[in-house]
């Protein structure tokens, strides 16, 4: 059976509140929780009106008090922007409030546009490289720096027994390499462009060891599923994603998530059109049977773990019936 698991973005829908946003946010991992979703993931974006997420670390507290069994995470917090004993404390608060269901995803993208990104560095103090970063953050969250280091004899607290579990997140070869070279966890971000990272995962496979990160490989892959109660239902709410992923590409950024009647109503080019067949290999999109069998090859095909799912409606009832259709037809239901 298929692990599956819940990618979240707290997405601004037009006309929608950030308040509202994150409520739906909780009601989703609530509904996780209760369906039988092995991991519930938020995300770091800054500056981006159509995403309400900017602080990962503060929603997964939220979520985690809210939800009973889920393990909870960050897809991704942004390393290079941060203090890693300041990361390393964050997290041990929350693994000491719920022992055994926080993971720690760590990402390399900026988050955001340059002028958000820069404002997040400024002040930070640090040129260390990521992989420095990261090594750092091990060693905080384990205690175990090494002697020489020049932060050895600090200590990130509360003092636990057990630490969160850590991911690398990406969307091409280099955080796969570096994964497998420290022994995290890996998940490939198959939505993020659409391109096939069945090389990443093969080679992280192959090349994985025991690491400060980790001990043993774990893949899994996030790619967008759209399920509706029949294949013409699921196209008529994936229109909008389309018309999203489309203006993401064409660099408008700022746009929060359109209706189908704004995206019927959409001034498409044939250039347009092309384009948004090609974003396609980075939806699964349809009715209960069509999915079923569309993600049992894909993973097959990936030879992942886990699949991570990410909804993005105009529309929380739907997104919301799309997760129970899905538990469903895939049989995850505890």
């Amino acid at each position: 059976m298929v692990t599956l698991s819940v990618f979240d973005q707290s997405a601004l829908v037009s006309g929608m509140t950030p308040y509202e946003a994150m409520r739906n946010t909780l009601a989703l991992a609530e509904a996780a929780d209760r369906l039988g979703y092995a991991r519930f993931w938020v995300s770091e974006h800054h500056d981006t009106d159509g995403l309400a997420g900017s602080a990962p670390e503060i929603v997964m507290a939220a979520v985690l008090a809210r939800t009973r069994r889920i393990r909870v995470g960050s897809a991704a917090v942004l390393l290079q922007h941060y203090s890693p004993y300041k990361i390393a404390e964050q997290f041990r608060v929350l693994e000491a409030m719920f022992p055994g269901r926080v993971d720690l995803g760590i990402g390399r993208s900026s988050g955001g546009k340059p002028p958000s990104a820069a404002a997040l560095q400024y002040g930070a103090g640090s040129d260390a490289s990521f992989e420095r970063r990261l090594l750092d953050l091990a060693g905080f969250l384990r205690d175990d720096l090494p002697a020489d280091h020049p932060y050895a004899g600090v200590r990130a607290r509360p003092s636990i027994p057990t630490v969160p579990e850590i991911w690398l997140l990406g969307s091409g070869t280099q955080s796969a390499e570096l994964a497998s070279q420290l022994g995290a966890s890996f998940a490939y971000a198959h939505f993020f462009k659409g391109i096939p990272g069945h090389d990443a995962i093969r080679n992280y496979r192959d090349r994985f060891r025991p690491g400060p990160l980790g001990d043993k490989p774990r893949t899994a892959v996030c790619t967008v599923v759209i399920c509706a109660e029949t294949d013409e239902e699921a196209e008529r709410l994936a229109a909008p994603v389309d018309l999203r992923m489309l203006l993401i590409d064409k660099g408008e950024f700022a746009r929060p998530y359109l209706t189908p009647e704004e995206a019927d109503a959409y001034p498409y080019s044939e250039e347009d059109r092309e384009r948004i067949r090609a974003n396609r290999t980075r939806m699964i999109v349809g009715g209960p049977d069509k999915v079923r069998r569309d993600i049992e090859r894909f993973c097959r095909e990936y030879g992942a773990d886990e699949l991570i799912v990410l909804t993005m409606l105009h529309d929380f009832d739907a997104r919301l019936r799309s997760y129970e259709l899905l538990a469903e037809t895939m049989g995850i239901n505890v």
